[in-house]
């Protein structure tokens, strides 16, 4: 029998199968009715789901699954220690993320870095603590937000890091957005370096791939995190 984890995400829907606690299948679908499909004829013992959305509650009952199903809320037990200090306003993406580091990572400090919509940075110290973090505009965020607060500046896109100083507007842009980003990053990581030793850098995340490529630093890139996250608090609840 396999579970089902579904991260609901600003864009998209992330879905993972796990057996035995192994992922064995990942699907990334633009809605419900195309997750669907991909299900359609699976066996589903348990299901878990994070979401940003609040329809969502209605959703999960619909998953046909034998056993439990559980919407994943700021009361949900989990499997560490939560120190936020409004826990019903945390994020449950940074929550699950966290579960999945320390279940991967266990007695180890971690920084967690999420570049998705919004670029997250967590603390998961070694007792398992989460300790909160801070939150960012993404890449996409950073460059939509050029263009609509300007009245001339246009909408660009794109990871190609410009060569600086950059010589025309686009590259100015370019330059100021994802070598910002970058900076951000690698400053973010050096702070927590100092505090907490030895440090594991954690990356997921749509953005990865570019901050892999860019940041200065010893990172374990880890897509699938939130989703192991997910499992294992499924796990943890059933």
């Amino acid at each position: 029998m396999l579970n089902l984890a579904i991260d609901r995400g600003n864009t998209r829907i992330k879905a993972g199968l796990f057996q035995d606690g192994l992922l064995v299948q990942q699907y990334t679908c633009p809605d419900f009715p195309a997750l669907g499909k991909e299900l359609a004829g699976i066996s589903l013992q348990n299901a878990i789901m994070s979401s940003v959305s609040q329809e969502s509650a209605a959703l999960v009952q619909h998953i046909p699954v034998t056993g439990h199903r559980v919407l994943f809320h700021a009361q949900t037990p989990v499997p560490v220690h939560n120190h936020y200090g409004t826990p019903h306003t945390l994020g449950v993406d940074r929550l699950a993320a966290a579960v999945g580091a320390q279940y991967l990572f266990k007695g180890q400090h971690c920084l967690i870095m999420d570049a998705g919509t919004c670029i997250t940075y967590d603390l998961l110290d070694a007792d398992g603590t989460f300790q909160g973090g801070s939150i960012s505009p993404g890449i996409t965020m950073r460059y939509q937000a050029v263009h609509t607060f300007t009245g001339k500046l246009p909408q660009l896109e794109g990871y190609e890091l410009p060569p600086r100083p950059g010589k025309t507007t686009a590259e100015a842009i370019k330059g100021g957005i994802l070598y910002g980003a970058v900076a951000e990053a690698e400053s973010m990581i050096q702070h927590y370096e100092r505090q907490y030793k030895p440090l594991t850098v954690i990356l997921c995340g749509g953005d990865a791939p570019f901050f892999e490529s860019t940041v200065k630093a010893r990172i374990f890139v880890i897509p699938e995190l939130v989703l192991i996250g997910l499992n294992r608090i499924l796990e943890y609840n059933v």
